[in-house]
Parts: structure tokens; sequence; C-alpha cells
């Protein structure tokens, strides 16, 4: 299954012409592209899909998805620490 998941924006930055960002997902960090939401800012919560950032969203929208996925067991498997 492939979901997207919540994280919190730690850090942006450009590569390769791309805005960046490095995601904190409950002490998991990945790095995901923000082109797709340029409005995003650090501190802010997105929603990542396969290395992109596709919305933005509140805190608390972001905790209770985070919440329902590790109720259904599938947190880990979508962060790939299982």
């Amino acid at each position: 299954m492939c979901l997207g998941v919540p994280g919190k924006i730690v850090e942006a930055y450009e590569k390769n012409g791309l805005k960046m960002a490095k995601v904190d997902f409950g002490g998991i960090f990945r790095e995901a592209c923000l082109d797709y939401v340029p409005e995003a800012q650090v501190g802010e919560y997105c929603v990542i899909h396969v290395g992109f950032a596709i919305s933005v969203l509140s805190e608390s929208e972001a905790m209770e998805t985070l919440d329902l996925l590790r109720q259904i067991g599938t947190l880990e498997e979508e962060l790939g620490t299982t």
C-alpha cells in the first residue's frame, strides 16, 4: 500500500533547482520535494507521497492522521522502519 503521510518541515533548501525539505515523521527524517506546494514553510505540516509534498495541513490534522495510521499499523510500513 502506498499512502500520503503527514510530516513536519524542519528545513527547506534548494537542490538541483528544486525546492526541497528535510521532513520529520515523528523522529524519522526523510527528504521531500516541495515544488508542488511552494507556499509550504519550515514548521508546517505537509502530506508526503513518494517523496513529494502534495498538500499543506494543520498540525491538528497531521496529528489526527498520524494517530489513525498508527492504529491501523501502516505508519512504520510506509516510512520503511519495519
